[in-house]
């Protein structure tokens, strides 16, 4: 029988790994404020003009269209990297603030908190609840097109979130 091999002590992340990360996180951040602004907008269709104007000088020529093709292509691929990690962070801070704002209101199921862990099925049981609510809302109170909206708002947006917690209500004490 084979002794178990020795585990190696758990060591912390290279610093360069970080500052790397840091680096990339500051970066797209920063190309993200100034390539989605209306300025770099209208210098994309300025150059798309102007190679569309440029056609007849090259003889739309094989040449020609594999400048533009190639262009947009890198452009995109970039741009998807960058997009991506913008997203996350975004996505990553808006649930924690939600996630702080459930569980400092008293009586909110925190439950909610983690509702990124669900099924689809699990969302669509969520979804179901929160209608019958609704439903059960309406017909005891009426409420008036803005507060409707909120409503349907909050539906869509637990939706979509897909987190679970351990569904217990503020406050409640675990047994």
């Amino acid at each position: 029988m084979l002794g178990a091999l020795p585990v190696a002590p758990h060591s912390p992340k290279p610093v360069h790994s970080e500052s790397m990360n840091e680096a990339f996180r500051r970066f797209a951040q920063q190309s993200a404020q100034i390539l989605g602004s209306a300025w770099v907008f209208i210098l994309a269709v300025l150059v798309i003009v102007v190679w569309g104007l440029t056609g007849p000088i090259f003889g739309f020529s094989d040449t020609w269209q594999l400048i533009i093709n190639t262009g947009t292509t890198v452009v995109t691929f970039l741009m998807v990297f960058l997009i991506q990690n913008t997203q996350n962070r975004d996505a990553r801070s808006l649930h924690l603030k939600l996630d702080e704002l459930i569980r400092g209101v008293h009586g909110a199921r925190t439950g909610l908190v983690a509702l990124e862990e669900l099924t689809d099925a699990e969302l669509d049981d969520l979804q179901h609840q929160f209608d019958k609510i609704r439903e059960r809302k309406s017909d005891t109170v009426k409420l008036d097109t803005a507060e409707a909206e909120q409503v349907e708002e909050a539906v869509t947006t637990a939706k979509r979130t897909k987190r679970r917690g351990n569904g217990r209500r503020n406050g409640s004490r675990s047994k």
